[in-house]
């Protein structure tokens, strides 16, 4: 109990304060700051003076509930700092605050962190409008659905079976066909599939599935191009299947922003693939990740080392549909072609990528009334992007920007540049594909540069003139000829 009580007791210090004996009793439990303020008070100087306590010994005293005891005959001398003192121990103090911030570069830490949130903040409210975006291209691509079916009996140069109804609802074949179970394809269908004026606006989600599996755009001109140039006899069965799987997963993901945006805007796309293709990379990363599940994996029964050369090729003909790459490509193949080698692996590869562009932005090969749509579709994707580049104050290219570009003159020139002479090289080592595709692509340019015309016929028309006054134009002549017979 005694040593209970003690540990309870009050503790006595003696100061001398200016020659005087001052005692201070404090209670164990007290703070620092308490008996600091209790010293000050005892002495009759402002509670915020800087203080120190000096021993018999000389040495400084801590000022805590811990610091010892003493008596009468062993006094601390009590010492408060003086105003100026205390400015220059304030002062070092600063400086070292300063020194100590100069050498961590806090102020460019703060900064960093408050543009990191700032850019964070602005993300967020960007990605809720995304959101509206989303929504509203919903929207705009069911008006046009609505459009096209009101328009319906005006597309009757597709050779496609199936025809949209007056009621946009169902739809009824244009002529009699055999019924054929679910999943099973008559030999007719077989061979409209091989054909690029295959009509991909004609067909219900549920009759798409039937025919191909979740067909595509890129997946069907693909297996019709692998028929019209014969390549199951000059590729193997392996090449068939890269090339139809990397049409089916070329695109996957994509977020409606090219590569250019994503790159100018910092996306964490960009950040994780280093700037370097990110979307086709992230097309690869994706499909991998779908044909990891073992519900999905087509490639369960091949070969480990077959399946990694499977990967690659898969890997290295997505990659090939980044149009950054197009020349590089492209003047590779024309290095090739005159002397081509079926037996070549270099030369089956650099053909394979060009197949793959081709089939990619193949979209003008197809008839206008099939075509058009989606270049519809297109034109509005570059311009929602240009708009949202305009609002993050990134650089825009003109042929997205909706106040520079037309659709006639978007197409003029990546038809002439792009498409006609890649389709033209690979015409020299297939010549059988000029009528079903390079004379489809002439056909479109020509299309296109006659719209052109009327739209530049038209903007002449409503530009506004300049009109003289005629009693003005009169007087000016009168002078004119003054000037000229003195």
């Amino acid at each position: 109990m005694g040593s209970s009580s003690s540990s309870y007791a009050p503790k006595t210090i003696y100061l001398d304060v200016d020659g005087k004996v001052q005692r201070v009793i404090f209670s164990r439990h007290c703070s620092p700051c308490d008996i600091k303020e209790l010293l000050c008070s005892s002495s009759n100087i402002a509670r915020n003076t800087a203080i120190l306590l000096i021993d018999s010994e000389g040495a400084l005293v801590s000022i805590d509930p811990s610091m010892p005891a003493n008596t009468p005959n062993n006094i601390n001398d009590f010492v408060f700092l003086s105003k100026e003192k205390e400015d220059m121990f304030q002062n070092v103090l600063s400086q070292v605050a300063e020194q100590f911030s100069r050498a961590f570069r806090i102020n460019e830490l703060k900064t960093e962190v408050t543009n990191r949130l700032t850019m964070l903040e602005k993300r967020v409210e960007l990605e809720g409008l995304k959101v509206v975006e989303i929504e509203k291209c919903k929207n705009d691509l069911k008006k046009l659905r609505d459009e096209m079916t009101s328009r319906g009996g005006v597309r009757m140069n597709c050779n496609c079976k199936y025809n949209f109804s007056d009621d946009g609802k169902k739809l009824s074949p244009r002529r009699d066909v055999p019924s054929y179970p679910k999943y099973t394809l008559s030999q007719e269908t077989i061979e409209t599939l091989k054909k690029p004026t295959f009509d991909v606006w004609h067909w219900e989600h549920n009759e798409m599935l039937s025919l191909l599996g979740f067909k595509t755009h890129l997946l069907c001109m693909m297996y019709g191009m692998i028929h019209l140039c014969n390549l199951q006899e000059r590729l193997t069965m392996t090449d068939m299947c890269i090339l139809m799987t990397a049409a089916v997963c070329h695109d996957l993901d994509h977020p409606g922003y090219n590569n250019t945006y994503q790159i100018n805007a910092r996306t964490e796309l960009a950040v994780r693939y280093n700037d370097i293709s990110p979307l086709e990379n992230h097309h690869c990363a994706v499909a991998f990740q779908i044909l990891s599940m073992p519900e999905c994996n087509i490639f369960a029964n091949v070969e480990p080392d077959s399946f990694k050369q499977i990967r690659q090729a898969i890997i290295t003909l997505i990659l090939a549909t980044d149009m950054a790459r197009h020349g590089e490509i492209l003047d590779s193949f024309k290095q090739k072609v005159d002397s081509f080698d079926f037996t070549n692996e270099e030369h089956v590869k650099c053909l394979k990528m060009v197949l793959i562009k081709c089939c990619d932005i193949s979209n003008e090969v197809r008839p206008t009334e099939v075509a058009e749509p989606w270049v519809d579709c297109l034109l509005e994707e570059y311009f929602m992007q240009s708009d949202r580049e305009k609002t993050e104050g990134l650089p825009v290219a003109p042929f997205m920007d909706r106040d520079k570009v037309t659709k006639p003159t978007a197409q003029i020139g990546f038809i002439k540049f792009v498409l006609i002479p890649m389709f033209e090289n690979v015409m020299k080592l297939f010549p059988q594909i000029e009528e079903i595709m390079v004379q489809p692509l002439r056909d479109s340019r020509d299309h296109y540069e006659e719209l052109k015309q009327i739209d530049d016929a038209m903007s002449e028309v409503t530009r506004p003139r300049v009109v003289l006054d005629p009693l003005h134009c009169v007087e000016t002549s009168r002078m004119s000829r003054k000037g000229s017979h003195p």
